[in-house]
């Protein structure tokens, strides 16, 4: 018979468990592809968790053509805007042009730069011939080599709250095709329908933060017998005397949740419009309300409260097994 053992849990990756220093976390846009032109991220907020009918058309599925119950989460998507654009050089911002269609109200929730003459055109160089040999792309300066975009999203349009959350985005494609979707989406409010619409996707954002906590709760470690001394919930020997320190791998109380945390390749089960396909409850969603915009239903949990915000992206590295899946979208149970 195998060895028992409880081995305590809580990896050493995560270190040190601190506090998140901002609810949005930062993206390493440089590793996130995209096949077609577009953003490579959305924002979304926390709904909350239902039971969902759906269909299962998964090829060689156990339950194809079948009508199954699973579980799922339900993020509400408010439009967002462009903001301002950034140009980057050698991964620092070389410049940064800022939108002059702004909306009245934002001046007033959020503060802005003071306003310059910038245009994205003053980053543009007169198209002159590649010379052979080149790799850089024809008809632009040499002072830049990325673009992405600073967004803010349409949050007054729900019932969460009136200051939009503002993040820097990436883009898909090559610089003439992203400046070219800079220039037709400017002053156009951007759907979560043009960004993803199927597949998988990633989340970003801070789990539920849970306070002060000790090593059981926070580790996982095993009760000690009942006749022990100097308390059951705690643990046993702290290290060796010598050497006389304690390790920084010992399990020792102190925060829990409110981390920064990504979930991987999250199945999109459904994508749509509230004035389309109304899902909202009769009483509304606990601690939430009712949805008033685009919503998109995930496969599984998330991390973070009813009303976190949230940042979808595109896969990392989606896997075979959850690109595979394929539901139809019924009803909410």
């Amino acid at each position: 018979m195998g060895k028992h053992a409880t081995p305590r849990h809580g990896s050493l990756q995560f270190y040190p468990r601190s506090r998140a220093h901002k609810i949005l976390p930062r993206v390493n846009w440089n590793f996130i592809n995209r096949k077609d032109v577009g953003l490579l991220g959305f924002l979304g907020y926390k709904v909350g968790m239902m039971s969902a009918y759906v269909k299962d058309n998964t090829a060689n599925s156990l339950t194809k053509g079948q009508r199954i119950i699973i579980p799922v989460t339900i993020l509400e998507c408010p439009p967002i805007k462009i903001l301002s654009t950034r140009f980057y050089s050698n991964g620092k911002v070389a410049g940064e042009v800022l939108n002059h269609n702004l909306d009245k109200e934002l001046k007033k929730k959020i503060k802005l730069p003071k306003q310059t003459n910038k245009k994205i055109e003053d980053f543009e160089k007169s198209k002159i011939s590649q010379t052979q040999g080149s790799n850089k792309p024809f008809g632009f300066n040499k002072e830049f080599d990325d673009i992405r975009v600073v967004v803010y999203s349409q949050v007054k349009k729900t019932g969460i709250k009136k200051t939009p959350d503002i993040i820097e985005i990436g883009l898909s494609g090559n610089k003439e095709e992203k400046l070219n979707f800079i220039k037709n989406n400017l002053s156009k409010e951007i759907s979560i329908k043009d960004v993803l619409k199927e597949g998988v996707v990633d989340i970003r954002g801070v789990t539920i933060g849970k306070g002060l906590q000790g090593t059981i709760k926070r580790f996982g470690l095993t009760l000690k017998g009942h006749k022990s001394e100097k308390g059951q919930r705690t643990l046993g020997s702290g290290g060796p005397w010598h050497p006389s320190r304690v390790d920084f791998t010992q399990p020792r109380a102190g925060q829990m949740g409110f981390f920064t945390r990504v979930v991987y390749n999250n199945k999109i089960v459904f994508v749509g419009d509230i004035k389309e396909k109304d899902i909202n409850l009769t009483e509304g969603f606990k601690h939430f309300g009712k949805i008033k915009n685009d919503y998109i239903i995930l496969r599984g949990s998330v991390q973070g409260p009813v009303k976190r915000q949230l940042i979808l992206t595109s896969p990392l590295r989606p896997s075979k097994e959850q690109v595979k899946k394929n539901y139809e979208f019924i009803e909410l149970r």
